[in-house]
């Protein structure tokens, strides 16, 4: 499935439209659910895999992509549904 994120293929903290990476917001076991959900988006390689800055080494970024998906998941599904297949609630309101 195609990202519910974004429509563009540019990196989605930076806009830059070079050394694109593709990123499954949801690590580990729930990398299944991103594909299945659309919750991925495109990094460039320094934001997605380097330190300091990539989402693999940089929790607040990280978190802030988790947030962000859950919001969009929630458009179209209730938090219910989040909750039972991701697991957690990552936005706190």
């Amino acid at each position: 499935m195609k990202s519910i994120m974004q429509d563009e293929k540019v990196c989605y903290f930076s806009d830059r439209t070079d050394n694109l990476e593709m990123h499954h917001i949801f690590p580990g076991p729930n990398r299944k659910h991103s594909e299945k959900y659309g919750l991925k988006v495109y990094l460039t390689h320094d934001l997605h895999n380097e330190p300091p800055d990539g989402v693999h080494f940089n929790r607040a970024r990280s978190d802030a992509l988790k947030r962000a998906a859950q919001k969009k998941f929630e458009e179209t599904h209730t938090r219910e549904e989040f909750m039972k297949i991701f697991g957690r609630n990552y936005v706190f309101e």
